[in-house]
């Protein structure tokens, strides 16, 4: 991060613009929006510029800069094209250290405009770090679609309340969940509609009931996919942001974790073979007794929290003890990593169903019916079976399986550390360990891995 994203006070507050041709002039459009006493140095003043000079207030002098015309000044824009003239206000701001912003040379500016979206007093900003402005309007230009005007009127609602509801509640984290309900829901409606008292009566009520009611907590469960961020859910990342406490597992990349809310604090309890950070029943624990304490907990699981997550055991738990939850599904790894290795799971001329299972050791052997998985015309995803791949293999060539079948190891599938495998059933053990596989990892068994020459379409980017 280049440049640190703030809001600057300043109304009131003495500001400098070098130049005063049409770029010049869109600079001062913007600050006069702030309320800030705005002086114009140069030495020809352009049309726009002038026209400008009454209803903005503008202190214009037609004069070439000097370094005194920076005294007392908050804020610095050069916007002429003289480069000279650029290097010479920024470096005498900086020696001032007076934020400077020079248009169009981002090597010579302490701070940046950004492209804003303006619904006062809500405003929105959107910001490439200088490197493509013109990527930052498109993005802006998405963000305005999404945002109606209407949005400026409930952030002035939400104004107009705050000293009553801060008053009446006295706890910072019950604050944050009334104002969310508030501005998420009915009433954030009624006032986007325009029934202003309706909204005012409704807001009333609920702090009214607010403040005598307990805050309860509750667990989300939320399924965070195989890895790649943009596979989350709508619902997943709004959970997320309302979340006091994030658990989270191994699985679980640090993209998604950012998604998170800033403050919220962050409980690591990954399970990795032999070495759990947090046995599973401890964890079930821990879940109830954040959300008994009022905390709202998300819980984030790798892949689907009902697909070898045992979210069901975690939901068991939360049952027994009277506490409110809402389960987020998610891509399973299975899905995922297939798609992004060019492996359908399904198809009518290799695979008429597809099973899950999971390769996961116990006490050095792997029940499962081989009868059944070495059918042919079948898709088998095994979870969780590196470390057992070579028995996988074994044991399925011994229930009938041709050792030349399909199959294909995926690392870190959906991420820029994908890695994809193939081979046979005789020759994979061979050819994974001399692979330097780094879990997790996906294994699928079947004819459709044949697929993959012709369907592969992820190239992932280590950089």
């Amino acid at each position: 991060m280049d440049y640190f994203p703030l809001f600057l006070k300043l109304k009131d507050q003495p500001c400098l613009v070098v130049g005063a041709g049409e770029i010049a002039a869109r600079k001062i459009e913007l600050l006069a929006k702030t309320g800030a006493r705005i002086t114009v140095v140069a030495k020809e003043i352009g049309k726009p510029v002038s026209a400008m000079q009454h209803d903005h207030a503008l202190n214009i002098k037609q004069k070439a800069f000097a370094d005194t015309d920076l005294a007392g000044m908050r804020l610095v824009v050069s916007a002429t094209d003289d480069r000279l003239t650029n290097e010479t206000v920024a470096a005498a701001a900086n020696q001032l250290n007076i934020p400077v912003n020079v248009v169009d040379n981002p090597d010579l500016c302490s701070f940046i405009f950004p492209a804003i979206v303006d619904r006062s007093p809500l405003m929105v900003a959107v910001s490439s770090g200088g490197v493509s402005p013109v990527l930052a309007r498109l993005l802006r230009a998405k963000v305005e679609s999404a945002v109606p005007a209407s949005f400026g009127q409930l952030a002035q609602f939400a104004e107009d309340f705050r000293p009553l509801v801060k008053q009446k509640l006295n706890d910072p984290k019950q604050r944050r969940i009334f104002w969310e309900n508030v501005l998420q829901g009915h009433i954030a409606e009624l006032v986007f509609a325009g029934r202003q008292d309706e909204a005012i009566r409704q807001l009333q009520a609920k702090l009214n009931d607010a403040a005598q009611s307990q805050n309860q907590g509750e667990v989300y469960l939320i399924g965070a996919g195989p890895g790649d961020p943009d596979l989350l859910t709508f619902r997943a990342l709004r959970l997320m942001q309302q979340a006091d406490v994030v658990v989270y597992d191994r699985l679980v990349s640090q993209e998604i974790l950012e998604m998170a809310r800033r403050d919220a604090e962050k409980i690591y309890v990954g399970k990795q073979r032999s070495n759990h950070s947090l046995p599973q029943e401890s964890i079930n624990e821990l879940l109830a007794n954040l959300a008994l304490s009022g905390k709202r907990v998300a819980r984030l699981k790798g892949g689907d929290p009902f697909i070898f997550g045992r979210g069901g055991e975690e939901i068991e738990t939360l049952m027994q003890q009277g506490i409110q939850f809402q389960v987020v599904p998610g891509i399973t790894a299975a899905a995922g990593c297939a798609s992004y290795a060019g492996i359908p799971l399904t198809h009518r001329d290799h695979a008429q169903s597809c099973t899950f299972v999971t390769g996961h050791l116990k006490d050095g052997n792997i029940n499962l019916n081989w009868q059944q998985l070495a059918a042919p015309n079948q898709t088998i995803v095994i979870y969780m079976g590196l470390v057992g791949l070579e028995t996988i293999c074994q044991s399925l060539i011994e229930h009938g399986c041709p050792p030349d079948q399909p199959i294909a190891l995926i690392q870190q599938g959906t991420t820029k550390h994908q890695r994809v495998i193939t081979g046979t059933l005789r020759d994979m053990p061979k050819s994974v360990e001399n692979a330097d596989i780094k879990p997790p990892t996906l294994i699928i068994v079947g004819t459709v891995v044949r697929l993959r020459e012709q369907l592969e379409w992820f190239q992932p980017d280590p950089n």
